[in-house]
């Protein structure tokens, strides 16, 4: 979904199984995933966890890990700081056709297989 808490006030993400709050180390980021913690609670979502985006330095991972440990959340995996993402974009492709051996796109499928487990379809 895209980013807004939105769908937590309608109530309409009440039956997935696992929420992935995507944050990024920043305070405003940080925040609204603080936000949208209580909200999914709320829901009765019981399985909820960070993902750690555009980390560039191990100083942003672990703010992020301390600000999901305040939040009584785990963090599902780090994707790091990767200028294909934006290359990607300027091009109008997907980062997985684009550079699918991109830092990005290896963290990503990183934190699907953790959850999903490897023998699941591939990415």
């Amino acid at each position: 979904m895209e980013a807004s808490i939105e769908h937590m006030s309608r109530g309409t993400l009440r039956d997935v199984d696992l929420l992935l709050i995507v944050t990024e180390p920043y305070f405003r980021a940080l925040q609204t995933a603080g936000r949208i913690t209580p909200l999914a609670r709320e829901l009765g979502i019981e399985n909820i966890a960070l993902v750690a985006n555009k980390v560039r330095t191990e100083q942003d991972e672990q703010i992020i890990r301390d600000y999901a440990g305040r939040l009584g959340l785990n963090v599902a995996g780090v994707i790091p700081w990767d200028d294909s993402v934006q290359r990607a974009d300027i091009a109008n492709q997907a980062l997985i056709d684009h550079d699918p051996d991109s830092l990005a796109a290896t963290g990503i499928r990183s934190i699907f297989n953790d959850l999903v487990g490897a023998t699941a379809a591939p990415a």
